[in-house]
Parts: C-alpha cells; sequence; structure tokens
C-alpha cells in the first residue's frame, strides 16, 4: 500500500493494482476496485469534480453515496 501523487490536492492510495481510491483534498472521492470504476454521488466543489473527471477519463463510473467511500478507508 502506498500514497501516490496525481496533482495538487489530489492523491491515489495505491491498496494494490486491483483496489486503488482517489483522494481529492482529504476526501475520498473515486476508485478503482476490481476492474470496476466508482465515483460518489455526493456534489462537491467544481474543484473536486474536475478531480475525479480528470482522473476518470472516458471510463463510466458507477455512483456510490459518499458514506460508501467513508468505509473504504
Amino acid at each position: 500500500m502506498y500514497i501516490n501523487p496525481v496533482s495538487n490536492n489530489v492523491n491515489e492510495l495505491v491498496v494494490n493494482p486491483d483496489f486503488v481510491i482517489l483522494f481529492s483534498y482529504c476526501t475520498p472521492v473515486a476508485c478503482i476496485k476490481d476492474g470496476n470504476f466508482y465515483k460518489t454521488s455526493k456534489k462537491h466543489s467544481t474543484t473536486t469534480t474536475r478531480h475525479v473527471n480528470e482522473w476518470l477519463g472516458d471510463e463510466i463510473a458507477i455512483e456510490m453515496p459518499q458514506e460508501w467511500f467513508n468505509s473504504l478507508v
């Protein structure tokens, strides 16, 4: 497990190659788990939304409640 800095205020927590959690500032907001992409359904700031969208690129993500992401960590 390690932290991978992506950009200013954006980090990945790499648990293993199949499980990566994206943090915007200090909040987990997206992840890759077992080959599936997930993103929070909570509306955060414009900047956090941009962080998630840039990280996902063209991938289609399943929306999950923010509480689900909080429970991952």
